[in-house]
């Protein structure tokens, strides 16, 4: 494992290098975003951090493809820090900031020096991420702060779930990752359904995920971590626990489009019925607060200006 990195991590930085020294010779602005300039380099920058962030290597048939990944994930930050600037009394536990960035490192098995370490020997400046996680950060508590009076949990109900199944001993979990692409009403939702798993056969689901994925999880490879067979919705769970380690499930068809999972390890957890219903509570929390910033996040992005610099 330890010398596949080493060669990865090579190849990167090589082509890095060609990169650096196009865009110091090129370098100019390429998009406003509101107010917001973005260069070339800035665009650079994006795709070297998509690289290492989901331990890739370059090749020219992927170039049109990260360029894309890398001007949508840079406008959509930038158009979030608009909001977050606007508002400006925003602030985020600095543990939390902690949290998130050993967790990027972690699962690149990885810890957050030699993360830190790989940025600067392929001349990235490590604050970058750390600048992409603050906005994310501080947009997850703008969120809050606008939609809170509309989490209204029955905690009743949950109690009452969790009751029926008080005899179970242990919990199901998954280590998950999704796949949501768009259903395309040009092809037949079955010939859809067979390009998307030869597509994952043949680049595998981290690469699909990335590349073609609708949701949130995307930049991560799709990946949803470690989930308790009691915040997974019923069908989804059927469809999961049916589905071996190693193996992707069977499509399910979602409002969003068509989704999938890959299940990537499973094992057993002793019961703790209070820390149930918090997770419970907590991800229904969060459940909604996604739907509030999809729905803010497009309002915000339907009336800011994006302009493409023509050269």
């Amino acid at each position: 494992m330890i010398k596949t990195k080493k060669i990865f991590f090579l190849i990167l930085i090589s082509l890095i290098c060609t990169i650096k020294v196009n865009a110091k010779i090129e370098d100019s602005l390429f998009i406003t975003v509101g107010d917001r300039a973005i260069t070339k380099s800035d665009i650079v920058d994006e795709v070297k951090i998509i690289l290492i962030l989901n331990n890739e290597s370059y090749s020219d048939d992927k170039r049109d493809k990260l360029n894309q990944m890398a001007i949508k994930s840079t406008i959509q930050r930038n158009i979030k820090q608009i909001e977050i600037d606007r508002i400006g009394f925003l602030e985020f536990n600095k543990r939390d900031l902690t949290k998130e960035l050993t967790a990027l490192a972690n699962r690149l098995d990885f810890d957050l020096d030699t993360l830190k370490n790989i940025c600067a020997s392929n001349d990235l400046d490590f604050t970058l991420i750390e600048n992409q996680v603050k906005t994310e950060l501080l947009w997850n508590s703008l969120i809050f702060q606008l939609y809170k009076d509309r989490l209204s949990i029955n905690v009743d109900e949950i109690e009452e779930q969790l009751k029926l199944i008080q005899n179970k001993k242990q919990l199901n979990e998954y280590l998950i990752s999704e796949i949501v692409i768009k259903r395309d009403d040009t092809m037949g939702l079955k010939s859809q359904i067979e390009e998307l798993k030869n597509k994952i056969k043949i680049d595998g689901f981290e690469k699909i995920a990335m590349d073609f994925s609708i949701s949130e999880t995307a930049s991560k490879g799709g990946d949803l971590g470690w989930l308790n067979e009691n915040i997974i919705s019923k069908d989804y769970r059927s469809k999961i626990s049916e589905t071996s380690v190693g193996n992707i499930s069977e499509p399910i068809s979602v409002p969003e489009g068509i989704l999938v999972f890959k299940v990537r390890d499973k094992r057993n957890i002793e019961r703790d019925l209070e820390k149930e219903k918090n997770q419970l509570v907590n991800f229904e929390k969060t459940k909604i607060l996604r739907m509030h910033s999809s729905s803010h996040y497009d309002k915000l992005k339907r009336s800011t200006s994006i302009k493409f610099i023509n050269e």
